[in-house]
């Protein structure tokens, strides 16, 4: 039997948002006869979060992995507010169409879950399943104070053992047992090489002007939102000290929709990387579950 983890070929695929932005994907092959996952990283992240997920079941399902406007290779923004999500929203809608996606799992981290749940609202009949990873209806203010200190700050560093170490300062208590090797790994998922020879954060740094004003961070209703996961394969799994998914609403979530599985990952603060052997596991049953359904 071949090995599935070995599988790292991807195409990159584009597509044309609807005010001419060039937007980028990877698109890593699998069966034609399961529904496709699709893959919405986070606030300041890129496709690179999503590759050990990829490459773990990549081949025995498609694994679609967007960047979304003003990260990684897609196409910067003209207008900084339209670093919002109801304008991710419609990016992510020109990208089914174009894809002609009847029927998907989606998987999203913090902001990439919230596009996940604004997406089962539109048109919930496409949702296969869902795993919101460290992220619900709502935020935690603390958190999203936290982020709000770091992101649009413009960084650059000479080596990649200098971006490493700024990484490992920044996010030392979310990570608490991480080594050298991982900050590294964190440090080219979160930085690019510029043509000049610096490493640099790979985003917009404009996409924090929206971010700061109240309010953009969600939808206007997301418990409305979240609502239409009801009746769906659900994963939700939470970092042991997130400070932007409280355990209480994590518990009201389960309760809300009770066939939802909570998985909570140990000693990872926001967000976990889906890599953790809880998480890892909890989606192998997401998965097996879509099978069933």
């Amino acid at each position: 039997m071949s090995d599935r983890r070995n599988l790292t070929a991807w195409a990159d695929g584009y597509w044309w948002s609807n005010d001419g932005l060039r937007l980028h994907y990877r698109d890593y092959p699998g069966r034609d006869d399961r529904p496709p996952i699709l893959c919405i990283p986070g606030l300041t992240r890129n496709a690179r979060d999503y590759e050990a997920l990829a490459q773990r079941h990549a081949g025995e399902w498609r694994v679609i992995v967007v960047e979304l406007r003003g990260r990684g290779e897609s196409a910067y923004a003209k207008d900084p507010m339209t670093y919002v999500p109801l304008t991710y929203l419609q990016d992510l809608e020109a990208l089914i169409a174009e894809l002609k996606l009847t029927r998907f799992v989606a998987i999203g981290t913090s902001l990439g879950g919230i596009l996940s749940m604004l997406l089962a609202s539109t048109h919930p009949e496409r949702i296969a399943g869902a795993a919101l990873n460290d992220v619900g209806p709502e935020l935690d203010p603390a958190g999203l104070a936290r982020i709000r200190t770091y992101v649009g700050k413009p960084m650059w560093h000479a080596t990649w053992v200098h971006a490493a170490r700024s990484v490992a300062e920044a996010n030392g208590d979310v990570y608490p047992h991480y080594g050298i090797e991982d900050w590294l790994r964190m440090a080219k998922q979160l930085y690019r090489l510029t043509p000049a020879g610096r490493i640099v954060l790979d985003y917009d740094m404009k996409i924090a002007e929206p971010f700061r004003l109240p309010g953009s961070e969600a939808g206007p209703d997301m418990w409305r939102a979240y609502d239409a996961l009801e009746g769906k394969p659900l994963l939700l799994v939470r970092g042991g000290r997130s400070d932007i998914l409280s355990a209480s609403v994590a518990e009201r979530m389960v309760d809300r929709l009770p066939g939802a599985e909570l998985v909570t990952v140990p000693e990872v603060g926001h967000a976990p990387t889906l890599e953790e052997q809880e998480a890892a596991a909890g989606i192998d049953r997401l998965l097996a579950k879509v099978m069933a359904a």
